[in-house]
């Protein structure tokens, strides 16, 4: 049986840009949304009978996916159950907090979706503010209610790490307002300046945390995290145990996923490809951009030490066909003492204060792989 795939759907609508944003996003009209569904459920019958496949995750991205309202994402579950099958599948939808979504959350679930993410980003009503969010902390919290009451038993709220003026006691606060919720799953994301972006353009003047007052946000975050029962599992993803994103794990995996809509990225037989950006582009059909190919060896490392599991030989062994190379292992084993690894019989791993060091960590390990004499170590 042919490995079960991932199915990703960009909704590229949002009632306004974040300063931070580099997602492709536009305000949508309503005709706009309505050719955007029509084309979307174009692309996943049209894709459904071309690959002959079967999915098991579907993920409704953006963009603001809750602004293409409940019917139209009722349509795209359809259409994607039809072309996939989706049985058994976790079926997840972003939506921001605001207003009354307790018939949104409603219609969704008879839909068949089971699983939404929430972007809370913060508690704190300064932090909101200066992420440019319209949201409050009561919002979020009334939009979790609202997910439960409609029978949502899977619920993710998004944390922003090293925001404007954040502090370990407003990180705190944020924590504590998840875990009062009884959320299932936190991803917590480190604030990345994007060119192009509002925060890039005017990075002089946001007052940002410093390098090392960050990297002690994140591992406040990490620990904080883990003593209310949110159990890490990759560099930015946090679970109470088996409510792991099965969507996003299988981009961490290595897995195929095909993705609709205009920048979705998709990575089927080997290949990787993304449609263009552009509404306009989508609707008039256009193809798809080839990105060369993936699933190699050191793409499937990298990708992998991203996760709290690491690197393990028996799944190299299935996916390889040998164990990981020695020299990788032996290049690992350099970082234990520092405690930015965890190292074993059957492979190795990253701690939190290694994935802060990931990008370097990761290449010195790759290059070991290649045979390349090691270089001084990354410092923390």
């Amino acid at each position: 049986m042919r490995p079960l795939l991932g199915l990703y759907v960009h909704v590229p609508f949002c009632d306004g840009k974040c300063p931070y944003c580099d997602f492709y996003s536009l305000r949508g009209t309503p005709e706009m949304m309505d050719g955007y569904t029509r084309r979307a459920q174009e692309k996943l019958a049209e894709a459904g009978a071309q690959l002959g496949r079967e999915a098991d995750t579907l993920y409704f991205g953006g963009g603001t996916p809750s602004l293409l309202g409940a019917a139209r994402l009722s349509r795209l579950i359809s259409a994607a159950t039809a072309a996939f099958g989706l049985e058994d599948a976790e079926i997840t939808v972003e939506v921001n907090p605001g207003g009354d979504l307790r018939e949104f959350f409603r219609e969704l679930k008879a839909a068949g979706a089971n699983r939404v993410s929430i972007g809370l980003q913060s508690a704190d009503a300064e932090e909101l503010r200066l992420l440019g969010r319209r949201h409050t902390a009561a919002d979020a919290a009334r939009a979790v209610r609202a997910a439960r009451d409609a029978g949502f038993g899977n619920i993710s709220l998004d944390l922003m790490l090293a925001v404007p003026g954040q502090t370990e006691a407003t990180l705190e606060h944020s924590m504590d307002f998840c875990a009062s919720l009884g959320v299932e799953h936190v991803s917590a994301y480190l604030l990345q300046l994007e060119p192009g972006t509002a925060f890039w353009k005017n990075r002089a003047s946001l007052h940002l945390p410093g390098e090392d007052a960050a990297a002690a946000l994140y591992l406040a975050a990490c620990r904080g995290l883990s003593e209310r029962g949110y159990i890490q599992y990759e560099i930015s993803n946090f679970a109470k145990p088996g409510y792991e994103s099965r969507h996003n794990l299988k981009y961490w995996n290595c897995e195929e996923y095909l993705g609709v809509g205009p920048s979705a990225h998709s990575f089927i037989k080997g290949e990787r490809f993304h449609q263009e950006r552009g509404v306009a582009r989508f609707l008039r059909g256009a193809g798809t951009v080839s990105d060369g190919p993936g699933g190699d060896f050191e793409e499937y490392a990298m990708l992998r030490l991203r996760l709290a599991a690491g690197l393990r030989d028996a799944d190299f062994l299935a996916r390889f066909g040998h164990r990981i190379p020695e020299r990788m292992k032996e290049a690992a084993r350099r970082y234990e003492p520092r405690g930015l690894t965890v190292c074993g019989e059957g492979g190795f791993h990253f701690t939190p204060e290694g994935f802060l060091v990931s990008d370097a960590l990761t290449a010195e390990i790759l290059f070991a792989a290649d045979g390349v004499s090691p270089r001084p170590g990354p410092a923390v």
